[in-house]
C-alpha cells in the first residue's frame, strides 16, 4: 500500500473571498503499483547520431509477479519515439511477453493537477499577517469548472475569483505522472527476478564536433585539439552512462511525432580530457568515450576528441577570378578590386600527428600576437573528412593584400574566334613575402597565348597562376588566350 501524498502549488486567483479553517479528509489509499525508476538500473548506454537523435539502452534488475499485470517503466526520455521501443527479458526472454505497451506524457504541473480536479474538494489556503503576527486559514472548496478561470463552491455559495495563496490537493491523479512513464502490460510465466533491456530512439539529443587550431607564430606548425559537443533537452538525464557518437550522414524518416522544446537553459560542464577511440561502422564512424559520463538535461557537455601536437600548416592567399568580363562599368578604365583570401591548409594524416576521421564541425583559429597573447583569427566549418585527406580552412580576407584586375585587350578575330587580354595587379604591404594564387575561369575552347608567370590548367573552363610577390612590393599578372565559341 502506498501512503496518500500531499502536493502544494501556489496558484494566483485575482479577488479574495474570506477562507474558513476545514478539515481536510484523506481518501482511501490506492494499490500498489508494478514500478521500475532509475534505483533499478544496473546499466545505462548513450549512441548519440549527429540528426538530432539518439539510441538508449537501459538495462535494469525488476521482481515481477506471475501471470499478466502492468509495470510502469519510469526515467526515461521525454522525446521517446514510442514505436522505436524494444523490451525484453534478458533472464527469460521466452517466459515474460509485451501484451500492450502505453506511452504517458501527461506531466505533473501546477495547472494540469488544478484541471485533474474538476468536480473534486481542494483545500484553499490564504496567509495573514495581524498584528505582526502570521497565520494560515484554509477553507474546503468543490472546483465545479475551470475555463478561463476557476469557479468553486464553497459551502452553499458559488465563487469565483478566490485568492489563495497555496491550494492543497489530497493526492497525485493517477493519470498525471512526474516523469515520463512507459507502461507495459507483461505476461510473466517464469520467476520473479529478471534482468530487462529496454531500449529506443529519442530525440532533442544532438552532437556535433568544435575543433581548435592555434597557429604559430611563422605560420608553419599549429596545436589541434578536438571536442565533441554534446546537447541533452531529451527531458531526463543520464548518469554514469556509456557514450558513444556515431558521424556520417543517416537516412531518416521524419515522422508526425511532435517534437518536444528543449529548455533554454544550457548550461556547459567542464571539458574533460579523456580521449575517444574511433572505429569504422557500417558506412560511419564510430567514436566511443573510454569511461562512463553523466550528461543532465538541459546541459552542454563537452568531451576530448581528437588532439594533435606540431601538426604542418601552410597560410594560402587565393585570388578567385570572377565570371563576367572584366570591366568596371561605374568608371569606365578604372580597375576592379578583388578580395584576397586567406586559408591555412593542413592535412589529417598520422605524420603530420593526426590521422583520425574528422567529423564536420567548426575549425576556430587562434594565433600568439607579439605579446605572447592568443587571438582569435577566423574560423570555417569543415564536412566528415576521412584520415589523409588536405583541410583548406578559410579565416577572411587579407588586410595588407591588394589586389587589381581589368581587361585590357579585346579583339574578334572570327565569328567564332576571340581573343582577351588581361592584368592583375597584387600589393603586398605585410612585413613578408608572399604568394598568391590567382584562379581565372576561362569559358568556351580555349589556348594560353601567353603569361607573365607559370600556369597550369586546373579544369577544362580554369587556370591557375602561381604569383610571388615581394616585402613591399608589386607584381603584375598579365596573360592572353584564344577562346573559340
Amino acid at each position: 500500500m502506498r501512503s496518500l501524498a500531499i502536493a502544494m502549488f501556489v496558484v494566483a486567483l485575482p479577488i479574495a473571498y474570506a477562507a474558513r479553517p476545514t478539515h481536510v479528509e484523506k481518501s482511501d489509499p490506492l494499490p500498489s503499483q508494478n514500478t521500475s525508476t532509475l534505483e533499478d538500473q544496473t546499466e545505462l548506454a548513450l549512441t548519440v547520431y549527429n540528426a538530432d537523435l539518439a539510441l538508449v539502452r537501459d538495462v535494469r534488475n525488476v521482481r515481477l509477479p506471475s501471470g499478466s499485470f502492468d509495470l510502469r517503466f519510469m526515467d526515461i526520455a521525454a522525446t521517446v519515439n514510442p514505436a522505436t521501443v524494444h523490451f525484453r527479458s534478458l533472464t527469460e526472454p521466452a517466459r515474460l511477453d509485451v501484451v500492450e505497451q502505453n506511452y504517458e506524457y501527461d506531466l505533473l504541473e501546477p495547472e494540469k493537477l488544478l484541471r485533474k480536479y474538476v468536480g473534486r474538494d481542494v483545500t484553499l489556503v490564504r496567509t495573514r499577517t495581524d498584528n505582526g503576527t502570521t497565520r494560515e486559514e484554509e477553507v474546503t472548496a468543490r472546483l465545479l469548472s475551470y475555463n478561463n478561470a476557476p469557479v468553486w463552491r464553497i459551502g452553499n455559495e458559488i465563487v469565483t475569483g478566490m485568492h489563495a495563496d497555496s491550494i492543497r490537493f489530497p493526492e497525485l491523479p493517477d493519470n498525471l505522472y512526474t516523469h515520463p512513464t512507459l507502461i507495459w502490460t507483461l505476461q510473466n510465466s517464469g520467476t520473479s527476478a529478471h534482468r530487462v533491456e529496454t531500449s529506443y530512439l529519442a530525440r532533442q539529443l544532438a552532437w556535433n564536433a568544435d575543433y581548435v587550431l592555434t597557429v604559430g607564430r611563422d605560420d608553419r606548425a599549429a596545436d589541434l585539439d578536438g571536442w565533441v559537443t554534446l546537447t541533452n533537452g531529451s527531458g531526463t538525464s543520464f548518469k554514469n552512462a556509456k557514450l558513444q557518437l556515431v558521424a556520417g550522414d543517416l537516412n531518416i524518416v521524419r515522422d508526425s511525432i511532435a517534437k518536444m522544446q528543449v529548455a533554454e537553459r544550457a548550461d556547459i560542464a567542464a571539458r574533460s580530457a579523456a580521449p575517444m577511440a574511433q572505429e569504422a561502422f557500417s558506412d560511419y564512424h564510430l567514436y566511443t568515450l573510454d569511461r562512463k559520463t553523466t550528461i543532465n538535461n538541459a546541459e552542454t557537455k563537452q568531451v576530448s576528441m581528437l588532439s594533435g601536437s606540431g601538426v604542418p600548416v601552410k597560410k594560402r592567399y587565393v585570388v578567385e577570378g570572377q565570371q563576367w568580363y572584366y570591366h568596371n562599368g561605374r568608371h569606365p578604365g578604372a580597375p576592379f578590386k578583388d578580395v584576397v583570401q586567406v586559408f591555412y591548409q593542413l592535412r589529417n594524416d598520422q605524420k603530420s600527428g593526426l590521422g583520425m576521421p574528422m567529423p564536420s564541425g567548426t575549425v576556430r583559429v587562434y594565433q600568439s600576437d607579439s605579446r605572447g597573447g592568443v587571438q582569435f583569427v577566423g574560423e570555417d566549418r569543415i564536412q566528415h573528412t576521412p584520415k589523409d585527406e588536405e583541410l583548406n580552412l578559410k579565416i577572411g580576407n587579407a588586410f595588407d593584400v591588394v589586389c587589381e584586375r581589368k581587361q585590357t585587350d579585346f579583339q574578334q578575330i572570327s565569328s567564332t574566334v576571340y581573343e582577351f587580354e588581361y592584368e592583375i595587379t597584387l600589393r603586398n604591404h605585410k612585413a613578408n613575402a608572399i604568394t598568391v594564387e590567382v584562379n581565372e575561369p576561362i569559358g568556351g575552347t580555349w589556348r594560353m597565348l601567353q603569361s607573365s608567370h607559370a600556369w597550369t590548367k586546373t579544369e577544362a573552363w580554369a587556370a591557375q597562376f602561381i604569383v610571388p610577390v615581394a616585402v613591399d612590393g608589386t607584381s603584375v599578372l598579365k596573360y592572353r588566350t584564344r577562346v573559340t565559341y
